[in-house]
């Protein structure tokens, strides 16, 4: 298809083409389009520009004036480029003041500018370009309609007292934010640090417009790490958690809130600005003391452990988490996370998680945490010391301070139940976490300004004791579990509508007292309205139904009609498959779970007349697309009405950065054009081919180059061609532990992770099979706002490595010379001791050539004439061949190698009969690609024949001998003096 009939179908296109291709230039005024909603005492600013004058780089002059609701036909002149007194008294004050200006932006366009509006400032302004070319068709206006509204923007923190806190403790800050302008705005609100001695703030952690959480620079490693967090509670709400404070935090922290609009152009703008009060916080550091941490069942446990020692980056660590005496998780010194039995099945279901977040900080976190997880707990650090054969050494053991953790139990109601008049009420309330003996008071009160009075209570014993108010009542509470409490009131009245309270107080082993409350609204309907649920009505809508990866999304579930108990169910279909059930809320507030209600969250709003179910989906995955749809069913008198099902939304959930999002406005057909375009940022540099020779140590470098996000993690996987396809060797998933790897290459081939960050895929002793084609596949992950990872993009970079043998030219014709390739004459005197030198002076070298020198003996005065006496192998094993004649000398004999072609034999205490002839036979040996020992050259040296004579003898002789002083003639000399001494020797 040609490029020009892509565009054919698209009115979008046609319509731009005829405008560009109609015939002659005219004149066009442009301003940014209206209506503007601008806060009051804020600052305004309107863009102007021109279009088709004969002159492009000549200064264009404009005009603005404007009118106002009360009196459109008036017009009120403001400011112009080019006249100083255009404006009218009412403006030319202020223009004067500089509070109104036009600026300049090019030469076609400028821009008019109010430093802080005034209510009388609404109305409709319209932009002029002045003609001073002559006649030109065109349009040399533009208007814009702005709007001034009230400043509702309210930001409060609850703390600004300053607070002093120790290293490592808890901090959690509230920031209320909320606007009540009836104009569609969206709030994002920002926790700062500003720190003595630096002109700005550092922002900690921000929640933008679009639901997105963004954590500041040098707060990201412990956002990633879940140190860090911003939670939304109800409408207002925002809480910073800080899990563990550090020195560095120390500084003045406060929350900014900015209120958003969308101007009709597409684009968003700050309508207001607002900054909450400071808290002073002053962080003190500490060594380690002991630390008590409280937790309530089902949240989150995360234990610490930071290694402080020198050169951490360049050593290796074993860290375990133990609880007592029992260990629950260790991280190896190459990252393998290994799980205690009794914990495999917490770690399965991603209760339990450890991973080592930087060079020195581990974390192992518990979530949900149960009561029995309490206890103390310490992390143990072992030192590892890499051995030559790559195994590691275990060190000496460092215990860190104990932590003491409580889990307390947490109390839960449903949040409204309705009631037919006469019926019976039934409220459940469940305690999570039980550890000691509880007891329940359930209370009442008519209006939230009222007291509450009790109704009914029930002791640790099980006694229970029922308020003289419902003495005459069929009250009664009972205990389905140990967990659960239950009231049951029949017969209720119209009078029995409130606030009803469950207080709970739990007696701890160690005597402490726990108590904790919960209230739920109890409304009873009029038996006389039942009727009404003939005119019940139901429907499901969303603010939107595109989203990114990560957003929020927010179903609701429109009920109309009087005030009934409803059983609402939620589902979603995906593609073509049956509907799957996500919950089921009942009358009594009790919800049935089908999906994990981790990704969920369930609010109720009642209004007058209709009630509104609100299903939050948090951090959206593509799973969470599809076609959603909520069923209502009406009980009366025990019986379940079903109501018409709610019309079907569908939702579509986008990565981000996707065209669908940024272009959401666009055509279909747009849409799908750009949506190729706008892709992942991560690149990876270009792997070089390599050539290394056998058995030596071979790096291959993965380098990232480009990234999307500084918050970004990475897995890692290598790949080696084999028999045309490809094999992983090993791969590390986003947290650096290794998930898969060859068992046979694992005490050869390993990965290391440095600054970058860098990817080395290390082979030690390379083996002629280690050729070929190796790829590094690096793919990105990203965190969306409710803490999950997904998978943004991969990229691939492959490089060859070839592996040659060394000494190749030395392999079929190889000859070793040695020091002394000729026959040698060594004399030597009884008991000393004598020294055999066997030296390689040419041949292959290197670390993959191995020699095996063996040491033969042939006697003078008998029969032995090649005597094996000491044998060293190439694998560096000393051996000495049976042989009883030599038995003797064989125990006299020393054996050194000062270097790789270097071969000392030592005689110790020599006798007379060692006399004889000493030769060294060497081989050279190398490992083929299969791993097996080849002989590849041999050779010998020259005799050393030596003599060892009797002590008396040698003296008189020698003594003879050393007063000869001619040079040429000594040898012949003392052999004649010898024979004159001793003529049986001739």
């Amino acid at each position: 298809m040609s490029d020009t009939s892509k565009f054919q179908d698209s009115d979008d296109f046609i319509c731009v083409l005829s405008l560009l291709y109609s015939g002659e230039a005219r004149v066009k005024t442009e301003a940014q389009a209206g209506p503007l909603y601008r806060v009051l005492g804020s600052p305004l600013y309107i863009t102007c520009s021109v279009s088709g004058f004969r002159s492009e780089n000549t200064d264009k002059h404009f005009e603005f004036r404007m009118t106002k609701p009360s009196n459109p036909d008036f017009e009120i002149q403001i400011i112009s480029s080019h006249e100083d007194t255009f404006g009218y008294s009412s403006h030319l004050t202020r223009v004067r003041k500089n509070e109104i200006a036009l600026k300049r932006l090019s030469p076609n366009s400028v821009r008019f500018e109010i430093k802080s509006l005034q209510k009388t400032d609404e109305g409709e302004y319209e932009c002029t370009a002045v003609n001073l070319e002559g006649a030109y068709d065109g349009e040399y206006s533009a208007k814009t309609v702005v709007k001034v509204i009230e400043d509702s923007l309210s930001v409060s923190s609850s703390a600004s007292t300053p607070l002093s806190l120790n290293e490592g403790e808890a901090l959690t800050l509230t920031c209320l934010a909320s606007s009540s302008t009836s104009q569609h705005t969206h709030l994002s609100v920002a926790w700062y640090l500003h720190k003595d001695g630096q002109e700005d703030a550092q922002p900690i952690i921000s929640l933008n417009r679009d639901f997105t959480l963004s954590p500041g620079q040098g707060f990201e490693r412990r956002y990633q790490a879940g140190l860090i967090r911003l939670d939304k509670w109800g409408e207002a709400s925002y809480s910073l958690k800080m899990a563990e404070v550090e020195p560095s935090d120390q500084g003045r922290i406060y929350c900014q809130a900015q209120e958003w609009i969308q101007d009709p152009d597409g684009s968003w703008y700050i309508i207001i600005q607002k900054n909450a009060e400071e808290m002073t916080l002053t962080v003190k550091a500490t060594g380690g003391n002991f630390t008590q941490s409280s937790l309530q069942e089902g949240q989150e446990l995360m234990l610490s452990c930071n290694i402080n020692t020198q050169d951490v980056e360049k050593r290796f660590f074993s860290v375990a988490w133990l609880k007592g005496s029992v260990e629950l998780a260790r991280i190896g010194p190459t990252g393998v996370l290994t799980v205690a039995p009794e914990y495999s099945v917490r770690q399965k279901n991603g209760e339990l998680r450890a991973a080592r977040t930087g060079n020195r900080n581990y974390r192992l976190i518990l979530k949900p945490v149960r009561t029995e997880d309490q206890g103390e707990y310490i992390c143990t650090v072992w030192p590892q010391e890499r051995g030559q054969d790559d195994t590691f050494i275990e060190g000496e053991p460092k215990d860190s301070s104990p932590q003491r953790v409580s889990v307390s139990a947490t109390v839960k109601m449903q949040q409204a139940v309705n009631v037919a008049e006469g019926g019976g009420l039934h409220l459940s309330c469940k305690v999570d976490g039980v550890q000691g003996q509880l007891s329940v008071t359930w209370q009442h009160k008519s209006t939230p300004t009222a007291s509450f009075t009790d109704i009914i209570s029930i002791n640790e014993e099980g006694v229970t004791e029922i308020a003289e108010e419902f003495m005459s009542r069929k009250v009664k509470v009972m205990r389905p579990s140990t967990d659960n409490f239950t009231l049951a009131l029949d017969e209720v009245t119209l009078s029995d509508s409130g606030v009803y309270q469950c207080a709970v107080s739990e007696r701890k082993p160690n005597g402490n007292t726990h108590n904790q409350t919960q209230t739920t609204t109890v409304t009873v309907i009029s038996i006389g309205k039942m009727c009404l649920y003939t005119l019940m009505g139901v429907s499901l809508i969303s603010r939107k139904t595109r989203v990114i990866v990560g957003e929020k999304l927010e179903l609701m579930c429109r009920v109309k009609g009087p005030h009934m108990p409803v059983t609402v169910t939620w589902s979603v279909q995906r593609e073509a498959k049956t509907p799957d059930t996500i919950l089921t809320l009942s009358p009594d507030g009790t919800i049935s779970w089908s999906a994990d209600q981790n990704h969920y969250q369930l609010r109720v709003e009642s209004r007058k007349t209709e009630v509104m179910y609100y299903l939050l989906v948090i951090g959206t995955s593509h799973r969470e697309g599809g076609s959603y749809q909520c069923n209502v069913s009406v009980l009366l008198k025990n019986v379940h009405k079903e109501l018409k099902a709610s019309n079907q939304l569908s939702v579509i959930v986008n990565n981000p950065g996707t065209a669908s999002f940024i272009f959401s406005q666009f055509p279909q057909k747009i849409m799908k054009m750009l949506s190729p375009f706008l892709v992942s940022r991560l690149d990876v540099s270009p792997i070089p081919a390599l050539t290394r020779t056998i058995s030596t140590d071979i790096t291959i470098t993965c380098s990232i180059v480009k990234k999307t996000s500084e918050s970004s993690l990475y897995s890692i996987t290598w790949l080696h061609e084999e028999n045309a396809g490809n094999k992983t060797i090993v791969s590390l998933d986003r947290n650096s532990i290794v998930t898969e790897s060859q068992v046979d290459l694992r005490q050869r081939i390993s990965m290391r992770r440095s600054k970058g960050p860098t990817f080395e895929l290390i082979i030690r002793q390379a083996r002629i099979s280690d050729k070929g084609l190796y790829t590094c596949k690096v793919g990105e992950w990203l965190q969306d706002p409710r803490g999950e990872w997904y998978l943004l993009s991969t990229v691939s970079k492959s490089t060859v490595l070839t592996i040659t043998e060394p000494g190749e030219y030395i392999y079929f014709s190889l000859l070793y010379y040695f020091t002394y390739k000729k026959e040698q004459q060594l004399t030597a005197k009884e008991g000393e001791e004598v020294k055999l030198n066997c030296s390689i002076t040419s041949g292959a070298s290197g670390s993959s050539v191995f020699y095996r020198v063996i040491w033969h003996y042939a006697a003078h005065s008998s029969s032995l004439k090649k005597a094996s006496l000491v044998e060293l192998d190439h694998t560096g094993l000393v051996s000495y061949p049976e042989n009883k004649d030599i038995r003797g000398l064989q125990e006299r004999l020393r054996l050194s190698r000062p270097t790789q072609k270097s071969f000392y034999l030592s005689i110790q205490k020599a006798h007379e009969e060692d006399s004889g002839t000493y030769w060294c036979q060497v081989d050279q040996y190398q490992l083929d690609n299969e791993a097996h020992w080849q002989l590849k050259a041999s050779d010998s040296g020259g005799a050393i024949k030596v003599s060892v004579k009797v002590t008396g003898m040698i003296t008189v002789l020698e003594v003879f001998c050393w007063n000869v002083n001619v040079l040429n003639v000594v040898a012949y000399v003392c052999m004649d003096v010898f024979l004159l001494l001793f003529p049986d020797f001739s």
